[in-house]
């Protein structure tokens, strides 16, 4: 008998990826590098903001504890900056350049919650409850 074995089709899928995000956190890049563009859309992308930033610090501090952070004044002050129940979510907690919180309100004094940011702390001590 001459039966025809049945071959069984494969297919094959091949995949590639791409990496989408090549650039570093602008916070963990050196600040000679930055460029006013970057700071200008990095404010933008962070805030919302339309307009661009009045002034910008970027630094990082080493000692017991270290961060690195980029602090921002906008060129207008909020108009809900008085008000008592405001939420205040301006400067951004990363830990390992992974974010934690953008409500901690012990970061900065209240006077100064116009100032928006991103804190970004390599050793900093994490008590979350599960």
């Amino acid at each position: 008998e001459g039966e025809e074995k049945k071959k069984k089709k494969v297919k094959e899928v091949t995949k590639s990826f791409e990496v989408q995000n090549k650039q570093k956190p602008l916070w963990t890049r050196d600040p000679k590098e930055v460029t006013k563009e970057e700071y200008a859309s990095f404010y933008k992308a962070i805030t919302n903001d339309w307009e661009d930033h009045l002034a910008c610090k970027h630094f990082s501090v080493e000692g017991q504890l270290e961060f690195k952070a980029i602090l921002f004044v906008p060129k207008r002050a909020p108009f809900d900056s008085f008000e008592p129940n405001k939420k205040k979510n301006n400067i951004k907690l990363y830990v390992r350049r992974v974010f934690i919180m953008d409500n901690c309100e012990e970061i900065i004094p209240e006077w100064l919650t116009f100032i928006k940011g991103i804190v970004d702390s390599e050793d900093l001590p994490l008590n979350i409850s599960r």
